[in-house]
């Protein structure tokens, strides 16, 4: 019970990761189309603050987890956020 928890929280996690970077390309894209603006984040360097910007929305499903006192699910979208901020630095290294 205890590890489908954490791994439904994990999948929540990049879901809302998911959807939080594809906002953010599309608010900050100025209308271009979701590849070319990822495109453009890989050659410029700013993928990081791409994704950066997309856990966001993990905030939210953390807390939403916390409130419901579910709080293997909320260490799943926790773990995910950590996962996402070490690729996030390796992405500024390199």
């Amino acid at each position: 019970m205890i590890k489908k928890d954490v791994i439904i929280g994990i999948i929540v996690g990049l879901v809302a990761n998911t959807i939080g970077l594809i906002l953010a390309a599309m608010l900050l894209g100025g209308g271009d189309d979701f590849t070319a603006v990822i495109k453009a984040a890989i050659s410029e360097g700013f993928l990081g603050k791409l994704i950066s910007l997309g856990a966001i929305l993990n905030l939210i499903a953390f807390f939403v987890f916390i409130r419901k006192r579910q709080d293997y699910k909320a260490r799943g979208v926790l773990l995910i956020t950590v996962i996402l901020a070490v690729c996030t630095f390796i992405f500024k290294i390199f």
